[in-house]
């Protein structure tokens, strides 16, 4: 059953239709996950649906008594209140009614209001509020101007949850949370029991979080069963088939252009159906939204900079007694791809401008390579003059720029990036967040740079964009340092790993977010078996031989020999079942069949994932004893 719905709904900014006869439903307890390209009108279809903006045209219903909350992507927080005042907000009516109650106001129904409080359960609201803020991890006493970004979020999320409301809407969640954090996020939108609306571009959180994909796409909603994964192999499935429908339409659209052109003598002749017919192609090909292009992104990295960029030898950082840096020691390589892990606050920006040469240690040594050119991407995008045009931010003063070898037009260079040729001379100030990220990508890659630092490169992007990012720093030649909380989007671009694992200490680890992830869990699992225990008895049994006590460590019952000769069998049925679901999920057969049944292959899919990893844990303790 719908809790809202949109039919027909229409918006426009502008001349470009953000919803063109758009329709839209929420159900009980789905969570669902809006994505398409920046300024498609996401964050002002939410809006819309938490009742803050109107549709041009079009109806919006909900259910009777139905109540939302709204988490905007910056959240307005009072900086003089202190968290446990501003998470309060959240029950501003339990606190009303039962101030009424206890004032015994001879104007007030106090029967309503008694029965108003025992509905909602305002009788106990600072419990609520106590619970809300152990559940986050959170100090009411704190004040809201000593927080981070990460924290007011957190706030912000606090104040939404313990309204508990019917639908929640939240724009960027993930922004300013770290790894930690966004995993936190997960767990408490999965245990969410109403119905959850989020606009995200983070793949891996989609996937871990959202039962259905809506794709806000040419000014209509277009909906996909399952998660982020499933929603790629639909999607690319309906491209394909759309491509291939307008290039027989355009086809017969072409010839029959040439018909109406034939020579005057034909003209008697003609059929008059089939000049109306033409009339309504015309009409339907004007109408017509293509696909928008895709950015085009390059990168001129210069000359090459020596094999070694940087050297650190048991290097140490503080400030005053605090300690951020301490004993790392690492080489950064030519084409090293880093990515920079840790919670927000841990140092890895100090870190990183230690590495560069632009912070000296307190203690240790830093060697640095040369011929370096090092290219920023600043995540609060300071470096944007607000008042300066799209033009002059590329390339002040000139129409023309240089990319390598070869000379474009600003406004070509531009277009690369989805930026019209009308918007060229447009004010910085009129851009979205994610076209801002986009323009900062465009001048940063307008520049010769063998080093290139990314702060934050994903926050604001759309997903396409994202993907193409991953694709150019993939076969970038130069070297990459990237701090990010995007896994996914680190996990496809990064050759090793810089950690924080507390106590100012850092340590590096190759392959990608997941390798690390793997490689700490069994670390710690090694760690653990090698703690001693303590002793049964305080009188200890005499030792036996050395040999033996190998042979009695190294022994298997018969019940585990038998299970670790089952397990390669086991892994392998599963991998071949993995592969089968993973060819249904690529084609486009499985999408005819219902919403059911590729829920049902997308739940398995993700059922194997999990078995497959139990059984290698497993297999890895046997093969230990």
């Amino acid at each position: 059953m719908a809790v809202l719905s949109l039919t027909n709904a229409h918006l426009a900014f502008g001349h470009v239709a953000l919803l063109d006869g758009a329709g839209f439903s929420l159900e009980v307890g789905e969570r669902v996950g809006l994505i398409g390209r920046n300024g498609t009108g996401k964050s002002s279809l939410l809006k819309i649906l938490a009742g803050l903006e109107k549709l041009d045209d079009g109806l919006l219903q909900q259910q009777q008594g139905l109540t939302n909350v709204y988490v905007p992507q910056e959240p307005e927080l009072r900086g003089d209140a202190t968290i446990f005042d501003v998470i309060s907000e959240g029950v501003a009516e339990h606190k009303a009614l039962r101030e009424r109650y206890e004032i015994h106001d001879e104007n007030d129904d106090l029967a309503w209001v008694q029965e108003r409080i025992e509905h909602i359960g305002a009788w106990n609201w600072e419990q609520r509020v106590e619970e809300t803020l152990h559940r986050l991890g959170l100090d009411g006493a704190r004040l809201i101007s000593t927080l981070s970004g990460g924290l007011k979020k957190r706030v912000a999320l606090g104040r939404a949850l313990v309204a508990q409301p019917d639908v929640l809407l939240l724009d960027e969640p993930t922004n300013h949370l770290d790894l930690d954090a966004i995993t936190w996020l997960e767990g408490l939108l999965n245990d969410f029991k109403g119905s959850l609306l989020l606009i995200t571009h983070d793949r891996a959180f989609l996937d871990n979080v959202a039962n259905r994909i809506v794709e806000l796409d040419r000014g209509q909603l277009r909906g996909y069963p399952g998660n982020y994964a499933a929603f790629q192999a639909a999607k690319a499935y309906e491209l394909e088939n759309e491509a291939l429908f307008n290039a027989r339409f355009d086809k017969l659209l072409a010839q029959e252009e040439v018909w109406i052109r034939k020579g005057v003598e034909a003209r008697r002749t003609r059929s008059v159906a089939r000049i109306q017919r033409l009339e309504v192609m015309r009409q339907a090909h004007a109408a017509r939204r293509d696909v928008q292009g895709k950015v085009r992104l390059d990168i001129d990295t210069g000359g090459a900079s020596g094999k070694i960029v940087a050297e650190l030898e048991d290097v140490s950082k503080s400030y005053g007694d605090r300690a951020i840096v301490r004993g790392f020691t690492s080489t950064i390589l030519r084409g090293d791809k880093v990515g920079l892990i840790g919670p927000n606050g841990a140092g890895k920006t100090t870190l990183l401008k230690m590495i560069l040469g632009e912070l000296p240690p307190d203690s240790g040594s830093v060697r640095l390579g040369s011929k370096m050119t090092v290219a920023y991407f600043d995540q609060m995008r300071d470096t944007l003059n607000l008042d300066a045009t799209l033009a002059d931010t590329i390339s002040p003063g000139s129409e023309w720029i240089e990319i390598g070898n070869q000379k474009k037009h600003v406004k070509s260079y531009l277009g690369d990036f989805l930026f019209s040729p009308a918007r060229a001379n447009s004010p910085v100030r009129t851009l979205s967040g994610g076209e801002r990220n986009r323009l900062l990508l465009a001048r940063l890659f307008a520049r010769p740079a063998n080093v290139l630092v990314l702060d934050e490169p994903t926050n604001d992007l759309d997903i396409e964009t994202l993907e193409l990012l991953e694709e150019l720093l993939a076969e970038y030649d130069g070297t990459v340092f990237l701090v990010s909380h995007d896994r996914r989007f680190l996990d496809n671009v990064v050759t090793s790993t810089i950690v924080y694992e507390g106590e100012a200490r850092w340590r590096e680890y190759e392959g990608s977010v997941q390798d690390w992830l793997t490689q700490s869990k069994r670390a710690a699992a090694l760690q653990a078996q090698a703690a001693p225990k303590p002793a049964a008895a305080p009188t200890p049994p005499p030792a036996p031989e050395p040999a033996l006590v190998v042979a009695n460590k190294r022994k298997l019952s018969y019940k585990e020999q038998r299970e670790l000769e089952d397990i390669p069998k086991q892994i392998a049925a599963l991998e071949a079942e993995q592969k089968q679901l993973n060819a249904l999920l690529a084609g486009g057969e499985l999408y005819t069949q219902g919403s059911a049944r590729i829920a049902e292959v997308t739940d398995r899919a993700a059922d194997i994932d999990a078995e497959l990893l139990t059984l290698m844990e497993r297999w890895e303790a046997l093969e230990a004893k």
